[in-house]
């Protein structure tokens, strides 16, 4: 993907030229033909004025306008460098596929063949996810999958599971052959899973195909044409208003199908999609999000640094959307591309979220991102919030906890779920030798409105960014988490087999932050009544005599209380505590015995 540096509406500067949009050029891109260009240095000063003046006659208001110190948002574009050359599995080597349980997550390799082994000598990576909600064990996972690493051809790869990620299938890809790629899924809340697919033709034209899936069904069907253009982004109204179903899709403006135009819906389920329109602000590199009132959020970056803006009357049936004014964002830093662990792409893209629950943080809108910070660290993930649908921000924090200052935590992605917990994940080197580029896996959340987030923790191995490249020198430019209740769900790529290979995490933050790496326990661990007000019952059994330890840990995995710290004879025992003492929330009771632990969650009501 690449992207251009947008001067004013209608103009744009790409490649040291600025190219005009002219009554008869603009006829002419209707008919999706070249554009006329003319030199930059040519222009003179007269133009660099014009174009200074109009910007600050159409900047919007902000809190703090950010002045990048190397904005250049041009990178890799999506076109077929090289020619497809399909690959036959049955002549391609294996290798154990790689999986991973822990306490407090779960990881397993999702592009494996029919017999869950590994296949050798071909790359995947940008992940996308869907879950179903009228049964969330369906899971879908989209992405740019190669057929050999010595290539740059790429297709819209997928797999799927029907037991909540425990096993996957890998059926190949969505139309083998055609070049496609910057995959975006998504679901409405009957469970028909959307597959939206950028691909271009040999013009540079771009345009967009979503393909669905229909609840109970595992295959997609032909895939409608749905406007579009280079790093797309598309999410669904699944709330129970009047836009329930709608389909809403942004992209770049620089390289859309249909210049000026960047945003498109449906509002027939995705068998049409409208003309496309201009949003103001021409928001990129970003994500979108709904309400619970149906609102539309935008969550992105432009020239100015991040925007924000929304639109109240998108759900409306027929509608001339309406966007509210574009407002800056401080994230307390630039977004950043091409550099260190990810050189040919992105190191993170905009994540909007909104609190759809009950709660006391009920309407909240957060924005995340791995950015620049303003000192001299290279990469932290910020997060900002706003308590009031948008209009003003708060100053941000940042969720990595490292003291150095010399680690990269990039590919920041966030979700809120259903109950307002705030998950976010990102790639972090703070654990690499001498300063090289490996990463692990960290995630935190927040209970709290995203004022405080939990202890870090590092959820999986290190792994070296730099090995498996698809001829194309980057793992893609996102991931894509989606929340529920329970946890937190991840289709990610990485290394850890050697290889660019799609991953997918399920991670429970209730037990984050508890040293526990046991795979198994033979402990049986209850509570009651749950949830408790008052005395709480602890009911467990240990399998053999020795000493036994119960503890308590609040949600962020601090010890709040040492229950029990005695000997103890093999069998069952039953101690009570009082409740009514702790603050209201969610604890973790845990024993263990030897080397043995188990450990249950208790909601304390006030």
């Amino acid at each position: 993907m690449y992207k251009s540096d947008i001067v004013f509406p209608g103009c744009f500067y790409h490649e040291q030229k600025l190219v005009i949009f002219t009554d008869q050029c603009n006829a002419t891109i209707k008919n999706q033909k070249k554009i006329h260009m003319i030199n930059f240095k040519s222009t003179g000063a007269i133009l660099l004025t014009t174009v200074f003046f109009f910007l600050a006659l159409t900047s919007s208001t902000a809190q703090k306008t950010q002045h990048p110190k190397n904005f250049d948002l041009k990178t890799h574009h999506e076109v077929p460098d090289d020619v497809y050359n399909p690959a036959l599995q049955q002549e391609q080597g294996r290798s154990p596929a790689y999986h991973n349980r822990g306490s407090s997550f779960f990881t397993i390799q999702v592009n494996v063949d029919e017999y869950g082994d590994n296949i050798l000598d071909d790359a995947a990576n940008e992940t996308s996810l869907a879950i179903d909600p009228a049964d969330p064990d369906k899971m879908v996972i989209g992405w740019r999958q190669f057929d050999h690493v010595t290539s740059n051809f790429r297709q819209a790869g997928y797999a799927y599971t029907l037991d909540g990620g425990e096993s996957w299938t890998f059926p190949g890809k969505i139309e083998a052959g055609i070049f496609r790629s910057d995959p975006v899924l998504s679901y409405d809340k009957e469970g028909n899973i959307y597959y939206n697919s950028l691909t271009v033709d040999n013009e540079d034209n771009f345009w967009c195909n979503v393909f669905i899936m229909e609840e109970g069904s595992t295959e997609w069907d032909e895939g409608t044409f749905a406007q579009g253009g280079d790093k797309q982004w598309m999410e669904i109204d699944r709330t129970e208003g009047v836009g329930s179903g709608n389909i809403y899709a942004y992209w770049t403006v620089g390289y859309s199908y249909c210049y000026p135009g960047l945003f498109t819906r449906s509002e027939d389920g995705g068998a049409s999609y409208e003309d496309c329109i201009y949003v103001q602000g021409e928001p990129q590199w970003g994500t979108l999000t709904v309400g619970a009132g149906g609102e539309l959020y935008i969550g992105a970056v432009n020239w100015q640094g991040f925007v924000f803006t929304k639109s109240l009357n998108a759900q409306d049936e027929g509608s001339m959307i309406l966007w509210t004014n574009d407002i800056t964002v401080d994230l307390g830093g630039y977004i950043a591309s091409g550099d260190g662990p990810n050189p040919g792409g992105l190191l993170g893209q905009t994540w909007i979220g909104v609190d759809n629950s009950d709660g006391p943080y009920s309407g909240n809108v957060y924005m995340l991102c791995s950015v620049d910070p303003y000192g001299n660290d290279p990469l932290d993930v910020m997060l900002a919030r706003s308590t009031d649908g948008g209009e003003t921000w708060d100053a941000p924090v940042r969720v990595n906890d490292d003291e150095d200052t010399d680690n990269w935590q990039w590919f920041g992605t966030m979700s809120v779920a259903p109950n307002g917990r705030i998950d976010v994940v990102w790639l972090d080197t703070r654990d690499a030798i001498l300063w090289s580029y490996e990463s692990s896996l960290y995630y935190s959340y927040s209970v709290d409105g995203g004022q405080t987030f939990s202890v870090n923790e590092r959820v999986s191995e290190l792994f070296d960014p730099h090995v498996g490249w698809p001829n194309q020198q980057k793992m893609g430019d996102y991931f894509h988490m989606i929340s529920d209740e329970c946890c937190a769900h991840l289709a990610w790529a990485n290394t850890l087999n050697g290889e660019q290979d799609v991953y997918y995490t399920r991670i429970d933050p209730w037990f984050v932050g508890i040293d526990d790496k046991t795979k198994q326990s033979k402990m049986e661990v209850s509570v009651f009544p749950n949830p408790a007000s008052g005395e709480v019952s602890v009911r467990y059994r240990v399998s053999e005599n020795g000493r036994v330890k119960v503890e308590l840990y609040d949600i962020y995995g601090k010890l709040i209380k040492v229950l029990v710290n005695d000997k103890q004879t093999a069998g069952q025992h039953t101690l009570r505590f009082n409740g009514s003492a702790l603050p209201a929330g969610v604890y973790t009771c845990r024993v263990k015995s030897g080397s043995t632990i188990a450990a249950t969650k208790i909601t304390i009501l006030k």
